[in-house]
C-alpha cells in the first residue's frame, strides 16, 4: 500500500509523539527527540504496511523466505525508509515549518553496524530487494549490543572501541517477547524408547532464553521485509546451585548467557573466544529454526509441506547448524523417521558460499562441538556416517570419502555439512561459482552436479544511488525516467547519450560537486586539504592481504619517489583514499593500516609533492561514510589476486556512481568487464589459470624485485622504515613468500595506473567511460539477484497485487484500498500463537516420499535413534 501522509498530518503526528513519549512541545524538543519521534511514526507506517502485505499474501502460493546470516550491516534506517515510503519531502516540509532540519535528524541516528563488511551489507541489500520484489521474507540474526567495533587510530595502530548502537537504534526495534524460546547448551543426552517412539532428554543443560526484536525493512514497492534479531537473556538464578554454595557456577551461567549477544564476532584466537563464537552460532540457528517451525505449524499444523511453503537460506557457513537443528526438532519433537526428516530438510535448505579459499572454510574442534552441543553433535555424526556410506558406495574411493566427510581428524567441517544438507549450493559471481566447482567443492560437484549454480551478488539501488547520489539520480530521471529505480536494466537507455557533450558535461559537474562535498568531510575528519580536481583513487573494503592493499601501497611509494626525483614530471594530481577495518586479531592487516597512516604523514607533509599527491586513511569506515564516498570516487580499486575474491559489492556501488574500475579479472570484475566493454575498464595482472600455473611452477618474489628497478626502490624505502616506524613484518612477508603475489602483478599494475591517469586528463573521454559504467550497472541490482534466487533456487513467485483500474492508476491510488484490509498489525502478530511440536506429532508422522534424486546411504539403524520403522 502506498503511504499517504500530508504535511499537516505529519506535523500533528510529530507533535503527538513528542508529547506522549517525551513530554515536550516542539519548540523545546531536541534534535534527538525529533529523530525518535519521526522514527516511531515511520515504524508505525511500516507495521501497517507489513500487515497489509501479509493480508494480500494470504492464500497465494508464494513461499516464506527465511534468510539466516550472522550479520546484517544495516546502516541508518530513517533516510532509507522515508525515501522508500515516498515521505521524504512530506517530513522535510513538516519539520522545516517547525524550525528543524531533516538532515540534522539523520545525523542523530547511529549506524546499525551489525556486520563486518560485504557479507553483512549484502544481507541488508537483500532485505531491501525482497521487499521491493514482493516476497514474504524474514531475516534472522542477533541483536548485538555492540556491533562492528569503532575504529580509532592511535599512532597509526588500529584500536577497537565498543560500538553501542542501541541507545539511538532500538527505536526501530519492536520487542516480541511472546515469541521467545529456549536454547540449550552443554549437559548430556539421555534417551529412551516407548514402544516405537524414541524420547530424547537433554539433561543438565545450560539454558538461555532468546528474545526476538523485529526491525521492519522497506523496499520501493508493496512489500515489507522483517529482520528478527535475537537477544540472549540470562535465565532465572539457579537457587539450587546458589543454596548449595555453588555461587560462582550460578553466576557463571548468567554471565555466559549475557555474553552471547554482547559483541559481534568476538576475537576467536583463544579457547574462550572460540567457545563464545560457537555459542553465538547455535543460539542464532536454534532460536530461528524453532521460530520458523512454530510459525509454520501455526499455519499448517504439519511439517510435511515445509519444502513447498518455506525456503530456508544459509548465508555463508555461520548458520550451518540450522541443518542438524531442523533435524533435531523433526526427530525428537515431531516423531519423523530419519529418512523422511532428511528428505524434508534437504529440500528446504539452500546454501550460499562466500569464499574460494579452502583455508577460510569454517571448521570447529570436534571436542568443543560435542561438549557444547551434545545432541547436535550426535545428529551431525549420523549425517556424516550416512554420507560416508553413500560416497563409498558411489566411488569406492577412501581418500574421497575422507575429503568429503563432515567429521574428520577431530574437526567438524561446516562447509561440507552445508553442501550435504542443502538442495542448492551457489557462488556469488560467475567466476567464483566455477572455481567452487573446479576446486573447493570439486568432489561434491562430480557427485551431484545439478546442485551447483550461480547467483551474482547485487546491491540496493535505492540506497546506493537514489539516496547516496540524489543529484545523479535526478539527472538520470530527467533523461530516461525513474523506471530504473526498480527496473535497473533501464539504465542502458543512458547509452543513447554517450556522445552528447551537454550530458557529459552535466555528469562531470555532478561528480565534481560530490568530490567537493567529500573533500570537506576529509578536511573535518583528517585535517587534510585535498584538491577536488585531483583524481580520487579509492580502495575501501575490509583490510585483508588477499585484497592487496600492499600492492596499492607499493605503487604510491614508487610514485612518491618518482616525484621526488622528477618534480616537473608529467603527473596528474591524485588523491589516494583508503578506508577499512582489520579483524581485531589480524596482526598483518593492522600493520598495513599503520603503514598507510605513516606513509600519509610523510607524503602529505612533504611540500615537494603534496600539491600533486595526497594519501588519506579514513578511520571508522561504515555505511554512512560509504554513502558519501561512493559518489565522489573516480577510480575503483579492485585489485585482489585473481581467484581469491568471491564477488565484491563495493565494486558495484562505485561503478553505479560512475567510478571506473581498475582491477584484476577476479570476482564480479569479470562481469563488470562484460557489462561495460574493454574500453571502459582497466584490467591488469594475471588471470586465475596463470596464478595457478605460477604456483605450481614455483613462485619466487625476489626475482621480481631484481628485475624491476622501481619495485626495488619501493621495497628499499619500505625496508628502511616509514615516518620513523619499522615495517619488517610487511617487508619480509613480501620478500620471502608474498602469498598473494603482489610483486608479480606490480609492473602491470603500474601500467594500468598510468593509462587510467592519462585517460582522466581527457575529461570528455573519461566522463563517457563513466556514463558507460553507470548505464551498465543494471545487472548488479539486488532485485535481479533476488529474482535469480526465487526462480532458480527457492522456486517461488512474488506476492501478486490486485491491478489498478485505469482511473485509479491516474490518481496513483493504492492497488488494494485500505478499506479492504482489516487486520491490525499487532493483532495479526498475536495469531502466531505457540504450537508445541509434540501436539502435532500424529500429523507429522505422515511419511514424506524422499526426493528421487537425493542420494540414499545403505539402510541401517540410525545412531540418533529416531522413530523405528
Amino acid at each position: 500500500m502506498k503511504t499517504t501522509i500530508s504535511t499537516t498530518q505529519a506535523k500533528k503526528l510529530i507533535t503527538d509523539k513528542l508529547s506522549h513519549f517525551f513530554g515536550v512541545a516542539p519548540d523545546v524538543a531536541t534534535d534527538e527527540q525529533f529523530y525518535k519521534a519521526v522514527a516511531m511514526i515511520v515504524r508505525d507506517e511500516l507495521s501497517k504496511k507489513n500487515s497489509d502485505f501479509r493480508h494480500t499474501a494470504k492464500g497465494q502460493d508464494s513461499k516464506e523466505i527465511y534468510y539466516l546470516c550472522m550479520e546484517f550491516l544495516m546502516g541508518r534506517s530513517l533516510k532509507n525508509n522515508l525515501y522508500n515510503l515516498g515521505l521524504t519531502e512530506t517530513f522535510d516540509k513538516a519539520l522545516s515549518s517547525m524550525g528543524v532540519k531533516l538532515d540534522n535528524l539523520y545525523e542523530q541516528e547511529p549506524d546499525a553496524g551489525l556486520g563486518n563488511g560485504g557479507l553483512g551489507r549484502l544481507a541488508a541489500c537483500y532485505l531491501d530487494g525482497l521487499a521491493t520484489t514482493g516476497f514474504q521474507s524474514m531475516g534472522y540474526s542477533l541483536r548485538y549490543e555492540a556491533g562492528i567495533f569503532k575504529q580509532k587510530l592511535i599512532d597509526g595502530w588500529q584500536t577497537e572501541l565498543p560500538d553501542f548502537w542501541l541507545p539511538g537504534g532500538e527505536v526501530w526495534l519492536v520487542p516480541r517477547e511472546e515469541r521467545s524460546c529456549k536454547v540449550a547448551f552443554e549437559g548430556y543426552i539421555e534417551d529412551s524408547w516407548d514402544g516405537d517412539f524414541h524420547h530424547v532428554n537433554h539433561k543438565d543443560a545450560n539454558v538461555v532464553e532468546a528474545i526476538p526484536y523485529d526491525m521492519y525493512v522497506s523496499g520501493k514497492g508493496e512489500g515489507v521485509s522483517r529482520l528478527r534479531l535475537w537477544a540472549a537473556k540470562k535465565p532465572e538464578l539457579d537457587m539450587t546451585l546458589f543454596n548449595e554454595g555453588s555461587y560462582m557456577k550460578a553466576m557463571e551461567q548468567s554471565a555466559m548467557a549475557e555474553a552471547i549477544t554482547k559483541v559481534l564476532y568476538p576475537a576467536d584466537n583463544s579457547p574462550e573466544g572460540k567457545s563464545l563464537r560457537l555459542r553465538q552460532q547455535y543460539f542464532l540457528v536454534s532460536a530461528s529454526i524453532q521460530d520458523i517451525i512454530q510459525r509454520h505449524l501455526t499455519k499448517y499444523g504439519t511439517l510435511d509441506n515445509l519444502p513447498d511453503k518455506v525456503a530456508i537460506h544459509i548465508n555463508d557457513t555461520h548458520p550451518t547448524m540450522a541443518i542438524p537443528e531442523l533435524m533435531r526438532i523433526m526427530l525428537d519433537e515431531c516423531g519423523y523417521s530419519w529418512d523422511d526428516a532428511w528428505s524434508i530438510v534437504t529440500r528446504t535448505v539452500a546454501y550460499t558460499n562466500h569464499t574460494v579459499m579452502k583455508e577460510a572454510l569454517e571448521c570447529w574442534s570436534e571436542e568443543l562441538y560435542s561438549r557444547l552441543l551434545p545432541r547436535i553433535y550426535q545428529i551431525t555424526k549420523e549425517i556424516d556416517n550416512r554420507f560416508r556410506a553413500y560416497v563409498w558406495s558411489a566411488t569406492y574411493d577412501a581418500d574421497r570419502v575422507e575429503r568429503m566427510a563432515v567429521v574428520s581428524n577431530g574437526v567438524v567441517r561446516m562447509a561440507n555439512l552445508c553442501v550435504i544438507g542443502s538442495h542448492s549450493v551457489n557462488g556469488v559471481s560467475a567466476l567464483h561459482s566455477e572455481i567452487l566447482k573446479e576446486t573447493v567443492f570439486n568432489d561434491f560437484y562430480n557427485l551431484t552436479p545439478a546442485k551447483f549454480c550461480n547467483v551474482t551478488n547485487g546491491i540496493a539501488f535505492r540506497r546506493w544511488i537514489c539516496q547516496a547520489n540524489p543529484a545523479l539520480t535526478d539527472y538520470i530521471t530527467s533523461l530516461i525516467g525513474d523506471g530504473f529505480i526498480t527496473k535497473s536494466d533501464e539504465l542502458e537507455k543512458l547509452r543513447q547519450f554517450k556522445d552528447d557533450k551537454k550530458v557529459l558535461a552535466k555528469l562531470d559537474e555532478i561528480k565534481h560537486e560530490n568530490k567537493v562535498r567529500f573533500a570537506k568531510i576529509i578536511k573535518k575528519r583528517n585535517g587534510v586539504d585535498i584538491n577536488p580536481d585531483s583524481i580520487f583513487d579509492v580502495q575501501v573494503k575490509r583490510l585483508h592481504e588477499y585484497k592487496r592493499q600492499q600492492l596499492n601501497i607499493l605503487n604510491i611509494i614508487s610514485e612518491y619517489q618518482m616525484l621526488k626525483e622528477n618534480p616537473n614530471a608529467d603527473y596528474y594530481p591524485k588523491t589516494y583514499i583508503f578506508a577499512s577495518k582489520a579483524a581485531p586479531g589480524y596482526f598483518m592487516a593492522k600493520k598495513l593500516i599503520q603503514l598507510i597512516d605513516a606513509l600519509s604523514n610523510v607524503i602529505n607533509n612533504d611540500p615537494d609533492v603534496n600539491d600533486k599527491l595526497k594519501v588519506v586513511f579514513l578511520e571508522d569506515y561504515n555505511v554512512s561514510l560509504a554513502e558519501v564516498l561512493m559518489p565522489a570516487a573516480d577510480i575503483s580499486e579492485q585489485i585482489s589476486l585473481a581467484g581469491t575474491e568471491a564477488s565484491g559489492t563495493g565494486n558495484m556501488k562505485l561503478m553505479l556512481n560512475g567510478a571506473i574500475t581498475l582491477g584484476t579479472l577476479d570476482g564480479a570484475n569479470v562481469e563488470i568487464h562484460d557489462a561495460v566493454g574493454e574500453d571502459n575498464i582497466y584490467i591488469f595482472g594475471m588471470k586465475t589459470p596463470e596464478v595457478e600455473q605460477l604456483k605450481k611452477a614455483g613462485y619466487f618474489p625476489q626475482s621480481y624485485i631484481q628485475n624491476n628497478e622501481a619495485l626495488a626502490k619501493a621495497m628499499a624505502f619500505l625496508q628502511n622504515g616509514v615516518n620513523g616506524k619499522k615495517f619488517d613484518e610487511v617487508y619480509y612477508s613480501l620478500v620471502n613468500t608474498d602469498p598473494y603475489m603482489a610483486l608479480a602483478d606490480f609492473t602491470d599494475y603500474q601500467r594500468a595506473q598510468r593509462e587510467i591517469s592519462k585517460a582522466y586528463a581527457d575529461r570528455e573521454k573519461f566522463v563517457k567511460m563513466s556514463l558507460m559504467n553507470i548505464s551498465g550497472a543494471g545487472i548488479f541490482s539486488a532485485d535481479r539477484s533476488i529474482m535469480d534466487y526465487a526462480n532458480n533456487i527457492w522456486h517461488t513467485k512474488p506476492v501478486q497485487f490486485a491491478k489498478e483500474t485505469p482511473k485509479a492508476a491516474k490518481k496513483s491510488k493504492p492497488m488494494a484500498p485500505k478499506s479492504e484490509i482489516k487486520a491490525e498489525p499487532e493483532k495479526e502478530e498475536k495469531k502466531e500463537a505457540k504450537v508445541e511440536p509434540k501436539k502435532v506429532e500424529k500429523k507429522a508422522e505422515k511419511k514424506v516420499a524422499p526426493k528421487k534424486e537425493a542420494p540414499k546411504a545403505p539402510a541401517k539403524k540410525p545412531a540418533s535413534k529416531s522413530k523405528k520403522k
